[in-house]
């Protein structure tokens, strides 16, 4: 039975695993678990920023643990969930947040190894997280898990190729997890945000205007921070969305219900 609204929040005695969570998004969602009494494992790949995350948990109340994790790697992410449950003893929810992005360029001078890389982080990462985790939450009969998509998963971007493919692929493993898994007791979900201002996306900002048309894209007309991702991720995890699963919820700034803006294409500029 769903909780009332007044305590969905209380994650007391709950285990979430995070992904990415050294800075941006899963920093926020990590400190967010903590203040509300879960107990949180993280695993990422930069351990200095990490240890950080791990500090502001603890002082947020949290009982945390990190398991330093290179997503694309299928042992890395076998032992962060194994881990996990040696060290509290199940697995509630996971927010399989882990994820880069590459600079513009367009398909026709895109370099294929780049490509590789993005979809095996952003993309082969989110299905081996789901593996592992849904052999814990199935056995245990309960769970929820919720992937970062982005508006990128259901609407084109000229120029960032790879990374609206591994995004577009998120969304479709989400929903097909959770139409495995729904009659099994585990939830699926994605967030998908808009432009969101993290370390990873800093780089983007200085090219050729890009971020001032991500701010012409959002009638609020600017980027979220990350801590206004956290309420919608940790509302995925609560009995308050017990009847939520396969779904990619939007936080964009209504970037979506204003549709798409001309882009500049520069695919074959001066190299036809």
């Amino acid at each position: 039975m769903a909780s009332t609204v007044g305590d969905f929040l209380d994650f007391n005695g709950k285990v979430v695993l995070i992904t990415g969570a050294a800075t941006g998004i899963g920093r926020a969602v990590a400190v967010g678990f903590a203040s509300h009494g879960a107990r949180v494992a993280i695993g990422d790949i930069n351990e200095e920023a990490a240890r950080e995350t791990l500090d502001l948990a603890k002082r947020a109340g949290g009982d945390v643990l990190f398991v330093r994790t290179n997503v694309s790697v299928e042992a890395d992410v076998e032992k962060l969930v194994a881990a996990t449950v040696e060290r509290f003893g199940r697995l509630d929810c996971a927010f399989n947040n882990a994820g880069i992005v590459h600079a513009p360029q367009p398909i026709a001078q895109f370099d294929a190894s780049a490509f590789d890389r993005v979809v095996s982080v952003d993309l082969r990462g989110v299905f081996l997280c789901m593996k592992y985790e849904l052999r814990e939450m199935v056995r245990a009969g309960h769970g929820a898990i919720v992937n970062t998509a982005s508006v990128a998963g259901l609407i084109p971007e000229a120029n960032l190729g790879a990374y609206v493919a591994a995004k577009h692929g998120v969304i479709g493993l989400t929903k097909t997890a959770a139409l495995e898994t729904a009659p099994l007791g585990v939830r699926v979900n994605a967030l998908a945000p808009g432009w969101v201002r993290t370390p990873m996306t800093a780089g983007l900002e200085n090219d050729e205007g890009f971020l001032e048309k991500m701010k012409e894209a959002a009638p609020m007309h600017r980027g979220a921070e990350p801590e206004e991702m956290v309420g919608m991720v940790l509302f995925l995890c609560s009995d308050a969305a017990s009847f939520a699963t396969g779904q990619a919820f939007v936080v964009d700034g209504g970037q979506m219900i204003r549709g798409l803006l001309p882009v500049e294409n520069r695919v074959y500029a001066g190299k036809a």
